[in-house]
């Protein structure tokens, strides 16, 4: 797994910290990793975005951006508002194209999620992933209204030929409520694909240092972890 993107069901939902999970456990697991933002909107040209959010917590990783705009809005209407040129899928595979052949793994996180467009044409991080024949990883709300845009999703991905290997929950709750336990177990069926992990509410507050000890233990080991779904699903069972 040269390349993997990582999408979301929505926007604000854990996909960076998610990412920056999946680097800390590789470059535990003593791989070189690169992480690439397809488009980074809402910072400032001085202002850190994900890839070095994912930085700061992972640990010595490559960032790399393809593109970077200052409104918080889809990358497509925010390129238009900037009077910039948008993000084309080929431009972004073939940046992580580049990445792939120095590093054992490399990142591609997107904006929103799987389907908001790059550029007027329509392109979006599917199209990368389709471009790169890479796997899709999914990173998903806990709670209520999770499951419908989770199966949207993953219908989407097999729709057009593209592996999901799974679902990680972006951000855990300390006090899950029902819908959040529920949701353990029909994740997996309305995706398709198996639970990888969930990382707990409030990582990124972490010091760095413990982030990096505790990640592995979020993620499955189909992404180098420990974490083991049937457990966390008969401890947090309704």
């Amino acid at each position: 797994m040269p390349v993997l993107v990582i999408t979301g069901t929505g926007t604000e939902i854990g996909k960076t910290v998610v990412t920056a999970a999946v680097a800390a456990t590789a470059l535990a697991a003593g791989r070189s990793v690169a992480v690439l933002k397809a488009a980074q909107t809402g910072v400032r040209p001085d202002e850190p975005g994900d890839a070095q959010e994912v930085a700061r917590l992972a640990g010595a990783v490559t960032t790399a951006e393809v593109a970077r705009y200052p409104e918080p809005l889809a990358p497509a209407t925010a390129a238009r508002r900037a009077g910039r040129a948008p993000v084309r899928p080929h431009e972004v595979a073939e940046a992580a194209g580049k990445l792939a052949t120095e590093h054992d793994l490399v990142l591609v996180e997107g904006a929103g999620g799987l389907l908001v467009r790059f550029d007027a044409a329509g392109g979006t991080l599917a199209d990368v992933a389709g471009l790169l024949d890479a796997p899709v990883l999914l990173v998903a709300s806990a709670g209520l209204g999770t499951l419908n845009t989770t199966e949207l999703t993953a219908r989407e991905l097999r729709s057009r030929g593209l592996e999901l290997p799974g679902v990680v929950i972006g951000s855990w709750p300390g006090s899950p409520d029902l819908a959040a336990r529920c949701n353990l177990a029909d994740l997996p069926d309305v995706a398709g694909a198996p639970l990888l992990g969930a990382v707990p509410a409030g990582a990124a507050t972490l010091p760095p240092p413990a982030f990096r000890s505790a990640a592995p233990h979020w993620l499955a080991p189909r992404l180098q972890g420990t974490w083991d779904a049937e457990a966390f699903g008969r401890r947090e069972a309704p």
